[in-house]
């Protein structure tokens, strides 16, 4: 595997600047590729006269893991907000990097992101790789992609975690490609091996009947995304210092026009999306005990009440009675909230998958005999529409 170089090339040296592995020269006025190349394909997308073909734009093959030193946590952005998922990430991360003796580091992407810099360091890392630019203002799978691809190819983390959120799990493959390396999704529970380095990431497999641990011995970086909500976040120490690093400028890298094919032409958010189930202390979720759609108003009430969010079971959102966006359960949300209400809902495995490390969970339900009981800390065995009104009543009560 390699590149070669067309008649095309005039000798700009552009590709020279690119290559991470400095496996180009120029002799007179053509670029020359020396033994050094992986064909990593680098040179290929720089060049602006593409005159530089390779037969292979990924990585392959089992490469020298001993080149491959620290955690990368990826770190989600908003609108200039972080990500709870990604304190989660940069907790667990944090975790990982003690066990292995390396160091935490956190790559974040966007436009005008400067400040949340400062705010990764508090969080635990040790260093910051950013790229700021208005072309990564938007997420773009080719524009997270293209600098990050870069930043695997000169730094050479061994493990990077990314939320399992619709961002990381689009960008996640898409670097796992180009890295020509294994990727394993949805993960609950991350450990290093018996070999120190090697990262074993076990995920629910068959619908949530067993758990699957997988590794990826002989291939770099060992990727992972997370469930927000599975890890412990990451303490916050205000004024707590690490290194940063520009990556537009250290790589070298511009965008040019044709390298983002995806175009952003509307952001709309819709109620749905403005669930943050993952970030609520207390939910108030409902199963098909509810009755209908009408039942979500009896919840909700409770939960306008304690200050919550309302959930669903899968069940719901199957008959058609509430927005995905709500469903908790390994096809839904992964929820830690202190406070979860199991209201009319059985206790599938599916569901408890995605709620059962809430920190204290309170079961209605008629049926005696529910699973739901199981693993409930507290059961209140009746009608949910006499319970909560109740509960509701008190709480209005005068103190």
């Amino acid at each position: 595997m390699g590149v070669s170089i067309t008649n095309d090339c005039t000798g700009c040296g552009r590709c020279v600047r690119s290559c991470p592995f400095g496996a180009i020269e120029t002799k007179g006025r053509l670029a020359v590729v020396g033994e050094g190349c992986t064909g990593c394909g680098v040179c290929v997308d720089d060049c602006p006269f593409g005159a530089i073909a390779s037969d292979s734009r990924v990585m392959s093959g089992d490469v020298d893991i001993g080149l491959y030193r620290g955690v990368w946590v990826f770190a989600e952005q908003r609108g200039g907000r972080l990500m709870a998922v990604s304190v989660e990430l940069l907790g667990e991360g944090r975790r990982l990097a003690d066990e292995i003796g390396t160091e935490l580091c956190a790559v974040l992407c966007g436009e005008n992101v400067g400040g949340l810099v400062e705010e990764l360091f508090e969080y635990g890392a040790d260093r910051a790789y950013y790229a700021d630019a208005p072309e990564l203002a938007a997420y773009t799978a080719d524009g997270y992609t293209a600098v990050i691809y870069r930043a695997i190819l000169k730094y050479k983390p061994e493990i990077l975690l990314l939320g399992a959120t619709h961002i990381g799990r689009d960008l996640a493959p898409s670097l796992a490609v180009k890295c020509g390396a294994g990727l394993t999704a949805d993960c609950t529970k991350l450990e290093i091996g018996p070999d120190g380095r090697g990262l074993l990431q076990t995920r629910p497999a068959f619908g949530g009947n067993l758990m699957a641990t997988i590794a990826c011995p002989g291939r770099r970086p060992q990727m992972s995304t997370v469930r927000p909500g599975v890890m412990q976040k990451a303490a916050r120490l205000p004024g707590r210092a690490g290194e940063p690093v520009d990556l537009m400028c250290e790589l070298g890298f511009r965008f040019r026009d044709g390298d983002i094919r995806q175009r952003i032409i509307e952001t709309v958010r819709s109620v749905g999306e403005l669930v943050s189930l993952t970030d609520a202390e207390i939910i108030v979720s409902g199963g098909r005990g509810i009755g209908g759609p009408e039942g979500f108003d009896l919840l909700r009430g409770l939960a306008d009440r304690l200050g919550g969010a309302i959930g669903s079971s899968r069940a719901c959102v199957d008959a058609g009675w509430i927005d995905h966006s709500y469903q908790v359960g390994q096809t839904g949300t992964t929820v830690k909230p202190r406070i979860y209400f199991a209201c009319g809902i059985s206790g599938a495995i599916q569901h408890l998958a995605g709620m059962q490390n809430s920190d204290y969970i309170v079961a209605i339900n008629k049926n005696e005999g529910a699973a739901i009981f199981e693993v409930a800390d507290y059961g209140i065995v009746g009608d949910l529409f006499k319970v909560i009104p109740a509960i509701i009543e008190a709480l209005d009560a005068p103190r």
